[in-house]
């Protein structure tokens, strides 16, 4: 199964719209309990998950996003995460292995999305990719903008960084590619087009997501165009065809090239030739 694209958050509180989420086309719907939800109604949200997720047949795109390891809600959120056996939670402010090992000390078998928000958290990132349960690392680009009191209202230069150090460690741990933050213009399709190309060019491969009509758009972006398809498919042919020596449109076929179209197809649903001599 594909690693999800989109990541869709619904505030914690809000239990008319889980289901609706689910049905959203979204890959995966999460639950938040931070920021979307205020201090004095996260008792709440904790009741109204606990007495959804049982009865929720797809389970599996469910994630909880608690909240982060210093607030005073922290221990509540990993109760509850035992309590319903949650199988995904997102950690917020994720910056160190021993906050990683807190989560797991109480929901063992959880698998956690990393959302790395700081200097610290970019800082260790290779550190965190490799820790137990962790599946993918997340860029919480808002926050980490105000961590270091930069700018990103117009352009992403100094976001470049930490999306390179994420994308990097996300490659040496083996997890799939980083989720990229959110896009708060969700009327601005223009805006997301921008942020989605920006984040495909340093590597992500998904998208936190805070509308449900930003969903396709985003896994239209995301999708092979039927000219890169096109392209991947003359390629294996020509390597099947020539295995080792092969040529297509005056350019030698080399080992890179092959894989570039078989991860082509892969991200586009398709079933390719296979690589030969595999």
């Amino acid at each position: 199964m594909n690693a999800p694209r989109t990541y869709l958050f619904v505030p914690g509180n809000r239990p008319e719209r889980f289901g609706k989420a689910l049905l959203s086309g979204a890959d995966a719907v999460v639950l938040d309990l931070e920021d979307a939800v205020s201090a004095d109604a996260k008792s709440a949200a904790r009741h109204a998950i606990a007495g959804w997720l049982p009865t929720v047949a797809e389970r599996q795109r469910v994630v909880l996003r608690i909240n982060d390891a210093a607030s005073a809600h922290f221990a509540d959120d990993l109760r509850l995460c035992a309590e319903v056996g949650i199988g995904q939670l997102m950690l917020p402010k994720t910056e160190t292995p021993q906050q990683l090992a807190a989560v797991r000390a109480v929901v063992p078998a959880v698998l956690v999305l990393a959302l790395v928000e700081t200097a610290r958290g970019i800082a260790n990132a290779q550190t965190l990719a490799a820790c137990a349960g962790v599946t993918r690392l997340v860029f919480g680009t808002l926050d980490f903008a105000l961590d270091l009191e930069l700018d990103i209202s117009e352009q992403f230069d100094a976001l470049s960084h930490g999306a390179g150090c994420l994308g990097i460690a996300s490659r040496l741990a083996g997890l799939p590619t980083p989720v990229a933050g959110v896009t708060p213009q969700i009327d601005d399709t223009a805006r997301l087009a921008a942020d989605l190309a920006w984040e495909r060019r340093h590597g992500f491969g998904a998208k936190l997501c805070i509308h449900p009509r930003q969903i396709e758009p985003v896994h239209a972006a995301l999708a092979p165009s039927a000219e890169a398809v096109a392209w991947a498919h003359r390629v294996l042919a020509a390597e099947a065809a020539s295995p080792g020596a092969a040529r297509l449109d005056g350019r030698m076929i080399d080992r890179p090239v092959v894989l570039q179209a078989e991860r082509t197809l892969q991200r586009a649903g398709v079933h390719s030739l296979g690589r030969m001599g595999a």
